[in-house]
């Protein structure tokens, strides 16, 4: 294996982990602002109505609860970056990042609604719950989506420049 190829394929590796990294941190970045936005009532879903499929009691609602939701937020973010990594990161469009968040938003709120006993309906909804939820989403798809594109397009023009030098 030459030089360039240990190279390239040292920052593949390093390339995927970071893309695993940014999935935790938005996944923990944005269950925070969440939560947040549950406090100040402009949601009427609270962001741990991820543990209700699988847990028991009132527990959920203490501080114990919330780190481990927001633990879990960031473990399946990393599966969500992941995709994202694997199927879009060479887009550099910002929308196609945002676009990506608000199918996440559809696929939870359609999709796996049912498995969210306290979560309404998509149309028994408040506006205010939706339109929030929608925002997150958005933002959240926004980071995931540009900080992995960003990387792989930085990645690609200096492999390009160093083959070309």
């Amino acid at each position: 294996m030459s030089h360039m190829e240990e190279k390239h394929s040292n920052h593949r590796v390093s390339f995927i982990s970071m893309a695993l990294v940014t999935g935790f941190i938005g996944g923990i970045l944005w269950s925070l602002l969440a939560y947040l936005c549950y406090y100040f009532n402009f949601t009427k879903i609270e962001p741990n109505i991820l543990l209700e499929p699988f847990t028991v009691g009132n527990w959920r609602g203490s501080w114990i609860g919330i780190i481990i939701t927001i633990i879990m937020y960031g473990i399946i973010s990393i599966g969500v970056a992941l995709v994202y990594y694997l199927v879009l990161k060479n887009f550099k469009s910002m929308w196609v990042g945002i676009a990506y968040g608000l199918i996440l938003y559809l696929v939870v709120f359609f999709i796996l609604n049912p498995i969210f006993p306290s979560m309404k309906p998509f149309f028994k909804n408040d506006h205010n719950t939706l339109i929030t939820s929608a925002c997150i989403y958005a933002l959240y798809g926004l980071f995931v989506g540009y900080s992995i594109s960003y990387e792989h397009n930085e990645f690609k023009y200096f492999r390009e420049r160093k083959l070309n030098e």
